[in-house]
Order: C-alpha cells, then structure tokens, then sequence
C-alpha cells in the first residue's frame, strides 16, 4: 500500500510550500489534469504554463484549496491539503493571496475598501491601522491617491494593480496569479510583470503565476512548469525552457500554429461524426 504524501502536519521539508504527487481532477469523461507532480519551493516563483485548455488554471484551483481533486495528493505548509477540515482549511487559506484573471474586484466598493476589505474581513485592527496598511500597499502598487476611485473609473490596468494591493494587504506566505497581463497592452502588461517580480524577490514571498504569456512568465521565473492536456510536458529554469529539445515546448514558446501540439483537440474523426448523426446535416439538392 502506498505510504500517504504526509504524515503529520509539519512533516514537509523547510524548503517546501506546496507539493503535489498524482494528481488528477475530471470534468465528467474529460480529463482536466492526469497524473500531475508539483514541487513549489518557499520564496520563489514558480510559472505554470500552456495553452488554451491544458489544466494550469485548474491546478492553480486546486492547489488554492478552491476545488478538490479527483485523486492524487496535495501538501500545503506540511499538511495534507485534500482530506484536511473545512476549518484548518480556511485557515491556512488566509496564508494566501490571490489575483483573479479579470480582478474581481468588487464593483460597489471603492478602490480603499477594496482593497480593505480581506482586513475587515479577517482581522479586528483599529481603522487607522487599515487605513495605514492600505496606502503602504497602494504605494507598492503605484496607486497611492486613488483610492476614492471605483472600479468602473479604473483602467483594466489599474484594476490588476488594485487586485494585487488586495492579494497582498494580509502579507499572505503564497500569492497565486491567473493569468496576470491577459488583456492588458504591453505597456500595463510590463508593469504588472515587473510587479509582480519586485514584490517576489525584495518580499522573498512565494509566488505561483498560471500564464500563457512567455516572455513574461520566462522573466519573473525562477521554475516553470509547462502542462499539455493536463500533463507536465517539460520543467526546470527558465533557461532550461528556452534552449528545451522537446519539439511539444518548442511549437509553444515560438508560438507556431503547426507542430506536434494540434489546434483540435478531438479524438474522433469528424467525417465519422458527422455520418453518425445523418439527421444533423441536410445538403441542399
């Protein structure tokens, strides 16, 4: 019988935040991840990437405790992080920092409570210590004097940044980012990177970015991950990516629309679909 990934609480190397051994969550007959192996290291930034579809946002889920895996085995700060109490979970999840996709920022709040929000939430400081934590993290971000602004009046820019001021108000030990630069112009894409890049270093803060963006993710990467349907394809340091031999990592990170990746990702023939449901396609005589 196969030993459990942890054994007790604690029992994870000091090195270690998160590890995952075999993972694998299904939708239904589809499988999203199949047999995934993660190692995060404290105080770096690990990058998941792929394509449209290759199950990094769903790792990124179930290793934010936001979902729970079909199978497999996920350790958080040395505890197992799958069978573990809904109690003990919302506590280690205050450890965490998160920043949406699109910010999910919430509309009828201004950029202050906004970004207060996570200490009113979970914390019983004075407002005056709030007020002070959040202007230190709005200064981090460039946003210090915005904070009467609501998010409709905010660039989708600022609104990233606003989201990252948030992620950060608790000094959370991890800070995970779905696709931090998707939709922004290079520009505000470049600073959100270099953001993310300063507050992981100069904080020593453990960071997890899920991006289909190479260049950015290769920039702020201390270890990359890259999934296809679901599996790890290749790891190692971002150098060790860009000089990879795997045909599979090559089409990815030189965007080629041909290559052993294809655009479909069908398994039936699509002749052989159609002629099964005659009913569904009527030709014009």
């Amino acid at each position: 019988m196969k030993a459990p990934l942890v054994s007790k609480p604690g029992a994870a190397s000091v090195s270690s935040m998160i590890r995952c051994a075999n993972l694998c969550k299904k939708y239904g007959d589809v499988a999203a991840l199949d047999g995934v192996n993660l190692h995060v290291r404290k105080g770096q930034t690990t990058v998941i990437m792929g394509g449209s579809g290759s199950g990094k946002t769903t790792l990124l889920r179930l290793i934010a405790g936001l979902e729970k895996p079909t199978s497999g085995e996920i350790e958080f700060a040395g505890e197992d992080f799958v069978h573990i109490p809904r109690k003990r979970l919302y506590e280690l999840r205050e450890m965490m920092g998160m920043v949406f996709q699109y910010s999910a920022l919430l509309n009828s709040l201004n950029v202050y409570d906004n970004v207060a929000f996570p200490l009113h939430e979970h914390t019983d400081l004075d407002e005056d210590v709030i007020r002070t934590i959040v202007t230190m993290k709005l200064e981090q971000v460039g946003l210090r004097g915005m904070e009467r602004l609501m998010p409709s009046e905010l660039s989708g820019g600022m609104a990233k940044r606003v989201a990252l001021a948030r992620a950060i108000a608790m000094d959370p030990a991890i800070v995970f980012y779905d696709e931090p630069t998707s939709g922004l112009d290079p520009i505000s894409a470049g600073v959100i990177t270099t953001l993310i890049h300063d507050l992981s270093t100069k904080s020593h803060r453990t960071s997890v970015v899920v991006t289909h963006d190479v260049q950015a993710g290769l920039s702020i990467a201390d270890h990359v991950v890259l999934l296809w349907q679901g599996r790890v394809i290749a790891e190692g340091g971002p150098e060790d990516i860009r000089h990879s031999e795997d045909e599979r990592v090559r089409q990815f990170i030189e965007g080629r629309p041909d290559g052993p990746i294809p655009f479909s990702r069908s398994t039936t023939s699509y002749l052989d679909d159609l002629l099964s449901h005659p009913g569904t396609v009527r030709m014009r005589p």
